[in-house]
């Protein structure tokens, strides 16, 4: 008898403190998006190197690209103003969870292994991985076979799905990591390098910015259709449901549309 008071009591105490660790973990939760009303700041980080997503023009300190038009209006329609938080691919998951922001952007590829660690809001421009290469090697490299040789030097930048791609695909090539993603294009043109491994968009841009490059595989892309996302954090219902709410009102009236239309098309 006296055991099993000993057992009940025990329960009980269990259990109150579970209900007050749950309580206690939904107010913390609930803090992001009262932050964000109440400074009137919307944190997103970026790397700032993806043309036409996200581009920093390091002399003027200014971002402009696809992702920076919608993320502004998403702000504009909650209210509140973007605070652009620099990152890198590399360190970027890091930041994201030591809550540096509240949503990356800037050419992130949506992936199972980002969604279970975070949230993403609906995706936009299906992608798939090309290369970019030189407009003279254009019949050289007509395969993923092709380029895999040792004469051939791969340039990526590290800590995205790009990499991961160059490392499990490309076994013979000498692979480069280049830290800029910006930078890459113009090695690529001038023969530092010989592939570089992006996403349809990137290098559709690129090689219309620059006839010395061509991006290969653009019709029928080296891996399955991806879609791109707003990485953003789910650690607060209410700011995810609030996201959805304001993403999905933008894309109703149009404006997605349009900024897809003037960056993307």
């Amino acid at each position: 008898m006296i055991l099993r008071k000993k057992w009940s009591r025990a329960l009980y105490v269990i259990a109150a403190l579970a209900l007050v660790l749950a309580f206690s973990a939904q107010g913390v939760a609930a803090e992001r998006l009262d932050r964000i009303m109440e400074t009137k700041v919307l944190r997103v980080g970026t790397p700032g190197d993806y043309r036409p997503f996200s581009m920093l023009d390091k002399a003027s300190g200014k971002y402009d690209g696809h992702d920076v038009d919608v993320a502004e209006l998403l702000a504009s329609d909650l209210g509140v103003s973007v605070e652009f938080v620099p990152t890198t691919w590399s360190k970027m998951m890091e930041d994201y969870q030591a809550g540096k922001f509240d949503v990356a952007m800037g050419g992130i590829t949506r992936s199972l292994a980002r969604m279970l660690k975070g949230d993403f809001l609906p995706p936009y421009a299906p992608n798939g991985k090309v290369a970019l290469v030189r407009k003279a090697d254009r019949e050289k490299f007509t395969s993923l076979e092709a380029m895999d040789v040792p004469e051939t030097t791969v340039v990526v930048n590290p800590g995205g799905t790009n990499e991961k791609f160059v490392n499990a695909n490309f076994k013979k090539a000498k692979v480069v990591v280049h830290q800029s993603n910006a930078e890459i294009p113009a090695m690529i043109a001038e023969g530092k390098g010989d592939v570089m491994i992006t996403e349809v968009y990137e290098a559709v841009v690129y090689s219309r910015k620059d006839e010395r490059l061509y991006g290969a595989f653009a019709d029928k892309p080296l891996t399955k259709i991806s879609f791109m996302g707003f990485f953003i954090q789910k650690d607060d219902p209410d700011f995810v449901r609030v996201m959805n709410f304001v993403w999905n009102d933008a894309k109703l009236r149009g404006d997605l549309d349009r900024i897809f239309d003037k960056w993307l098309k």
